[in-house]
């Protein structure tokens, strides 16, 4: 059940060996209470559980910008920009600003920009607003009005496609 290490052994006496030691749980505890909160501090930590994603209920009205790295579902008003991992605009929802998100699903209405990794409209989505994705779904009975771009990286603003480079621009 013990071993014995060389971090343990007292130091060598004058004649140069060391003193051998016996080790008992009862004798000396203190290495042994060492020796077992040492391995913790080396072992892997277990992955955190994700946290619930933030509930913005329909009674509720925010004006203002969100922004999380983690996920919300919106179930009242919003008018403002919100930026999250996953977003689920609910039935009951109204959104008025840009959305971005890597996972975005409406089954509410959102009056805006929508950006995001995968986009995905449900038969009651209400969307008025460009959209633009990686990867999108329509299923049937939603609503659109707006234009689709498919982009490789829809979440950075900036990454607008641009139209082809002309063959031969000194020609002009």
């Amino acid at each position: 059940m013990f071993s014995k290490s060389k971090i343990n052994d007292p130091a060598p006496s004058k004649d140069g060996e060391a003193r051998a030691t016996t080790s008992t749980p009862s004798s000396s505890p203190a290495p042994q209470t060492a020796q077992q909160s040492k391995p913790s501090e080396f072992k892997a930590s277990a992955p955190k559980a994700k946290p619930p994603a933030s509930l913005l209920s329909a009674d509720l009205h925010v004006t203002g910008n969100m922004k999380t790295t983690g996920d919300i579902q919106v179930e009242g008003t919003v008018e403002g920009d919100i930026r999250a991992h996953l977003l689920t605009i609910g039935e009951t929802a109204t959104t008025k600003g840009e959305v971005i998100a890597d996972d975005v699903v409406i089954n509410g209405r959102i009056v805006g920009r929508v950006r995001g990794l995968k986009v995905r409209l449900t038969s009651t989505a209400r969307v008025e607003g460009d959209i633009i994705h990686k990867t999108i779904a329509i299923e049937s009975g939603a609503h659109f009005e707006g234009s689709v771009q498919r982009q490789d990286d829809p979440l950075n603003p900036g990454a607008k496609s641009s139209p082809a480079p002309k063959a031969n621009p000194a020609a002009e």
